[in-house]
């Protein structure tokens, strides 16, 4: 077999638990369902870091945000470092095998570079092209509920899913017309991130007096850290209902159904190319979203599942067996580039001396279980755009424990409270579990080069649970 062209679609800001082949929330999302049908669903993928640009500064180069320094988003508080050009790219890996390279949507890499710089031959900025477009076409527009969204007046082939989805469509075409060369395209969409804007079509299937409070919206926030009750009143939603909540989780659906429909556009194209069956088309998203879990907003200073948990489907016909399921933890920022690097049968990084953070996950894919494969997945949070606050995390299959610095720390039991509403970390009948985590959480963070740890105080203050 020839080698692979490789679609990745990404969503922003996409729960786990909203993708219809969750069997979850009822949501309805065919085309992904369908994707994940075909090839492998994972259902404990999770991202390594809930904030968008260091998310995917890290699926660039494979590593954890902080051995770089890029630590939260570039726009929106203090200055930070962001991932250098100079730095390891395997899209530029794949571009030296010979692959023809393209990147379509959201960056947020780099505030000077684009992804031209990081090993893909073309990029199309399609959300500044439409933001463009839009102001001349409908130069009235104008919406009014800021973050909290609303419905979209526009026409489905003029929104955002739709336009973004037109565009890749004619760029896949362009590059699969180049007969025997390979192709990576990322496709990254920025829904259903806030402020959710559903078109009418897909905004009515989704009724408010329908859509059921989700089960952690009675959190009380008792023996938590601070910042979560803080976080309610940054959004100055500290107030709100599950009737108020209801429009906004309607909205979410929505554009998810949305999002689902533009993405089967996306594939019907390359179907219509005929190279499905020699492309790997892998479906993920950067970090999930609150929604009104927790009676929280957005993310940031939390390791919910609602934000650490992604979806994550992978079809490649002929290596994956369809209908295929995971269930071993797996990261999908950190582990898609080794993957794809092996797939690709391109070359390793550590030729150069470059040590990836995640793991190939083509075993997994194709039915194998590897010996010693991880137990845990571990996720981390240095602050934003409302204060600093840094956060590690470790899950296993028991439990959940979060390492917060300047507050108090956090111990789920995800067996008996999978809504992580009970704070059982002072309690102590589980001071063994917690010291047991602490330690292996400690192991990891030093061996991933996470500063947090590499000094005297924070190491004591970690092991030792010095805390007050």
């Amino acid at each position: 077999m020839s080698r692979p062209n490789i679609l990745l679609i990404m969503a922003d800001q996409l729960r786990y638990d909203c993708i219809g082949y969750s069997r979850s929330a009822p949501v309805e999302t065919p085309n992904i369902d369908r994707l994940a049908a075909e090839g492998m669903w994972f259902t404990n993928a999770y991202t390594h870091i809930p904030v968008c640009g260091p998310s995917r500064q890290s699926l660039v180069c494979g590593q954890r945000p902080e051995t770089f320094g890029g630590l939260w988003n570039h726009s929106i508080a203090l200055k930070v470092a962001s991932l250098e050009p100079s730095s390891y790219s395997w899209a530029r890996t794949l571009q030296e095998a010979g692959y023809r390279c393209s990147y379509i949507g959201k960056w947020d890499v780099h505030p000077q570079h684009d992804p031209t710089r990081y090993g893909f031959d073309e990029y199309i900025d399609s959300n500044k092209y439409y933001r463009s477009w839009i102001k001349e076409k409908y130069p009235d527009l104008a919406y009014t509920q800021g973050y909290m969204g609303e419905v979209d007046p526009l026409p489905l082939e003029h929104s955002s899913t739709h336009q973004t989805a037109a565009m890749a469509s004619e760029l896949l075409g362009r590059m699969a017309s180049d007969a025997g060369v390979p192709w990576l395209l990322r496709v990254n969409f920025r829904e259903p991130h806030l402020p959710c804007r559903p078109t009418a079509t897909f905004a009515k299937r989704y009724p408010p007096e329908q859509v059921h409070e989700w089960p952690s919206f009675g959190d009380t926030f008792i023996d938590k850290p601070y910042i979560q009750a803080q976080q309610l009143l940054n959004w100055n939603i500290q107030d709100y209902s599950w009737d108020d909540w209801a429009p906004i989780v309607s909205r979410y659906f929505a554009v998810i159904s949305q999002l689902d429909d533009a993405i089967g556009e996306l594939l019907r194209q390359l179907d219509a190319t005929g190279l499905s069956d020699n492309t790997i088309v892998l479906f993920t998203a950067d970090h999930g979203d609150m929604c009104g879990g927790h009676r929280m907003m957005d993310k940031h200073y939390v390791m919910y599942e609602d934000v650490v948990k992604v979806p994550l489907a992978v079809r490649w016909p002929g290596m994956v067996a369809p209908g295929s399921r995971c269930d071993q933890f797996v990261y999908n920022m950190l582990d898609l580039p080794p993957t794809l690097l092996e797939a690709s049968g391109s070359p390793s990084p550590e030729r150069i001396g470059v040590a990836l953070h995640g793991e190939s996950l083509l075993s997994l894919l194709q039915g194998h279980e590897p010996q010693g494969w991880r137990d845990h997945v571990v996720a981390t949070y240095n602050g934003q755009q409302f204060g600093l606050y840094s956060q590690r995390m470790i899950r296993t299959s028991d439990w959940k424990y979060v390492w917060n610095p300047t507050d108090t720390d956090e111990l789920y039991d995800m067996r008996a409270d999978p809504n992580e509403l009970s704070n059982i970390a002072r309690h102590p009948d589980h001071a063994a579990t917690v010291t047991e985590l602490r330690h292996r959480l400690y192991e990891i963070l030093l061996r991933d080069g996470d500063g947090l740890v590499q000094n005297h105080w924070m190491k004591e203050q970690l092991l030792a649970g010095r805390k007050k």
